[in-house]
């Protein structure tokens, strides 16, 4: 894909990416937002405060550098950035300015004695090639995306035509279009994103579908999070009849509905809220199904009854609730975490299943250690994070 001694002069900057990445990323983010403004409703400050996003970056620029001779087999972590690019609306015109940024600050990090003129021009063709390879597969995910029935591209005015309060943290705001038009069908872990205007600023979060597809509207359900500027503004700001501009649904990280293997659930928090698209979809189905979700007491529950409405209905599925600190009349299955013993009792002893974990990121990392203890195949555990790229795995 690239001459040999581009291939040589990349390579020669892997130990220095090691070293030095992520205070070449901090300083790339830094003068880029700075200079760039209109590109800060593009990141989430929160992920840039704690450094998150820096880091991602750092281990992306890292692997591509690593990889740059056998770049194919960087393939399989593409549909997840193209995916999250088209959620946040990238376009091909953001491209030059990524990476003019970025390559100023391989300079002036680095310096000009190591970040030579022929080091910068064998980045530069390595950054155009693989700009160009997103922009393109980006574009046919917008295409396509914009083709199905009742499908858009970029933003579309949603009312919100409905406010539920789920728990005492999570709220569900039903979302139908302003033009009256079809809402295109979606798969169940797709996400939205809300592109919102607080207090003079155009900030952009992507939610998780919380509902079946083929309904009229789409159902996201927001957890209020502590000092949150969205979720909070959400909460107490948005109303039944109020205008949001949205993306449209995006995300690869969904369930495989042609699978006719055990589903199994497993849940934390607000990582309840994809599940229930997930578990809304597959009860009709027949396959079994175990629904097991965690979390501190019966007021931060939400869908209880409406998991526990699915399980009466479906004799496929079966629900588990697992509470760490529960108040005085709840009723949890069981009192704890979700162990490695817990999880054993709801997979087939062939362990042969589809194991989907959403929460908190710790959560995760106790439920996937414990499916890869137990056996499950690595291929059949699924999970994602929203914000920076972050992995479960050797965590």
């Amino acid at each position: 894909m690239f001459k040999p001694l581009t291939i040589a002069l990349i390579q020669a900057t892997v130990p220095l990416l090691k070293s030095r990445g992520e205070e070449i990323t901090r300083h790339f983010y830094r003068v880029m937002l700075s200079e760039h403004p209109e590109l800060k409703a593009f990141f989430n400050e929160a992920h840039q405060a704690e450094g998150t996003q820096a880091r991602a970056l750092a281990g992306a620029v890292l692997a591509y550098a690593s990889h740059i001779d056998r770049v194919h087999e960087l393939a399989p972590a593409l549909p997840r950035i193209v995916q999250k690019h088209v959620a946040l609306g990238v376009q091909p015109a953001h491209y030059p300015i990524v990476g003019q940024c970025l390559l100023r600050a391989i300079r002036e990090v680095l310096g000009a004695d190591v970040a030579t003129d022929a080091i910068i021009d064998a980045w530069a063709e390595a950054y155009g090639a693989l700009a160009q390879l997103l922009i393109d597969a980006e574009e046919q995910v917008y295409a396509a995306t914009a083709a199905l029935p009742g499908g858009w591209r970029g933003q579309r005015t949603m009312v919100v035509a409905r406010k539920a309060r789920e728990s005492e943290l999570i709220t569900s705001f039903y979302l139908e279009p302003a033009d009256g038009q079809p809402l295109p069908p979606f798969q169940p872990g797709q996400y939205l994103t809300l592109v919102l205007d607080i207090d003079g600023r155009t900030v952009r979060r992507n939610y998780s579908l919380s509902d079946a597809p083929g309904k009229p509207w789409y159902r996201v359900s927001i957890k209020r999070e502590d000092g949150g500027l969205v979720s909070g503004w959400m909460h107490d700001h948005v109303e039944v009849g109020s205008r949001l501009e949205v993306q449209a649904p995006a995300g690869e990280f969904t369930l495989d509905a042609q699978s006719t293997r055990p589903l199994v659930l497993v849940t934390g928090g607000v990582g309840i809220t994809p599940a229930m698209a997930m578990l809304e979809s597959a009860a009709p189905s027949g396959r079994p199904i175990r629904f097991i979700h965690a979390a501190r007491h019966g007021g931060v529950h939400a869908f209880r009854e409406r998991v526990d409405l699915l399980a009466a209905a479906h004799r496929n599925v079966e629900a588990m609730y697992v509470y760490d600190a529960p108040r005085e009349g709840d009723e949890p299955h069981e009192v704890g975490q979700v162990t490695d013993a817990l999880l054993a009792r709801h997979l087939p002893e062939d362990r042969d299943v589809d194991l989907y974990l959403l929460g908190p990121k710790p959560f995760m990392q106790a439920v996937y250690r414990a499916g890869r203890q137990l056996g499950v195949p690595e291929a059949q555990l699924r999970y994602e994070f929203f914000g920076p790229t972050e992995e479960l795995v050797g965590a």
